[in-house]
């Protein structure tokens, strides 16, 4: 019996977020078995790319979302329309804007599968009224990391900058990911200032670029560093395109970093991309003990100590103890391509409705 082909919608945005390079690898793995089709309004356009597609791909939150308001609910409406199938990825419940959530309900309720980043997602989905209107078709899939280790690397101004830092024995603190106020990136801020007044000369690297919004992220962001009195030791990348460049920062990280407001979740990418740099990533546990059961490379990463949990309300003191002993710690090593492969298979097994984790 032939496979199910794919029409997978994108955006067109040139930095792209986590969500999208879900979408874009999802589209690249499922192996000349789908294509990709950017949101712009295009019905005909739309049209003629369902011709040869079995179903149609949607995750989501979308880039851009108020520039895209009414286009995932077209696709999805013309989708059905032509008697598609209708695969909806769902990377967040809870910690969308109501306003994001309001714009997903049309849409929602015409898919015919739908697919959650993480166990805790599912349970809120599963808690809102939309859930009863909805498929019962429904479950959680391990979300791969959203960059692979690339087989050289390429030290730019700022990863220069850091090793002279490094040389000068200066403890850096990393993150990965984009800068929001539910990612709590500022607890990293914090956190360095602690080992600061503990003697340790610290500096911190955020590999990644603020999330425009109503939130004032960046002005708040800075001024938090000038009243910790550590703005000449903070560096922002922005936006790093290139996975060269990014894994040449990354190299001179002695511990990346992680304070989430919810915990450790599986849709948390980044902290696995982090964790193939070879250096140690603390971050505090998931509020669930098998929140992580589905995710086997979260799994052997924990195991084998590349990825360090703290209690899931640890203060700043208990991240400064921590990220000290990560950075004396031995990890033992993975085959990531093999396991990201693996992730990979779970995900389009999921998506051809076969074997996932249920909810």
């Amino acid at each position: 019996m032939p496979k199910r082909r794919y029409l997978a919608f994108v955006s067109d945005a040139a930095q792209t977020c986590g969500v999208e390079e879900f979408a874009r690898q999802a589209a690249l793995r499922l192996d000349g078995r789908a294509t990709r089709h950017v949101l712009d309004g295009d019905i005909g356009r739309l049209k003629s790319a369902l011709d040869h597609a079995d179903a149609a791909i949607l995750n989501f939150p979308v880039v851009a979302w108020k520039k895209k308001l009414a286009e995932p609910v077209v696709a999805a409406f013309v989708s059905r329309l032509q008697r598609k199938q209708l695969v909806v990825v769902l990377h967040e419940w809870h910690a969308l804007d109501w306003k994001r959530r309001l714009v997903l309900v049309p849409v929602v309720m015409l898919a015919t599968r739908i697919l959650f980043s993480a166990p805790e997602v599912a349970a809120e989905f599963a808690k809102s009224p939309l859930s009863a209107l909805s498929t019962s078709r429904r479950a959680v899939i391990p979300i791969p990391p959203n960059l692979a280790l690339p087989t050289t690397l390429h030290d730019g101004p700022i990863a220069r900058r850091l090793d002279a830092q490094r040389k000068a024995r200066r403890l850096i603190l990393g993150q990965f990911g984009s800068i929001y106020p539910k990612k709590q990136s500022t607890a990293v801020l914090e956190t360095a200032a602690r080992l600061l007044a503990l003697g340790h000369d610290v500096g911190v690297v955020f590999a990644g670029s603020f999330i425009r919004g109503t939130d004032n992220v960046e002005q708040e962001f800075y001024a938090l560093a000038d009243k910790l009195g550590i703005s000449n030791r903070v560096v922002v990348t922005g936006y790093v395109a290139d996975a060269e460049e990014l894994f040449g920062i990354f190299r001179h990280v002695d511990v990346f970093c992680y304070l989430f407001a919810e915990g450790l979740t599986a849709r948390r990418a980044s902290v696995l991309a982090a964790s193939f740099s070879g250096k140690p990533v603390v971050v505090n546990a998931p509020r669930q003990r098998d929140a992580l059961a589905h995710h086997g490379l979260f799994c052997k990463l924990i195991e084998g100590g590349a990825i360090r949990m703290v209690d899931t309300q640890a203060d700043v003191n208990t991240m400064a103890d921590a990220v000290l002993e990560a950075s004396q710690s031995h990890r033992a090593s993975i085959d990531a391509k093999a396991e990201v492969d693996a992730l990979w298979g779970a995900v389009i097994d999921a998506l051809d409705g076969g074997k996932a984790t249920h909810w």
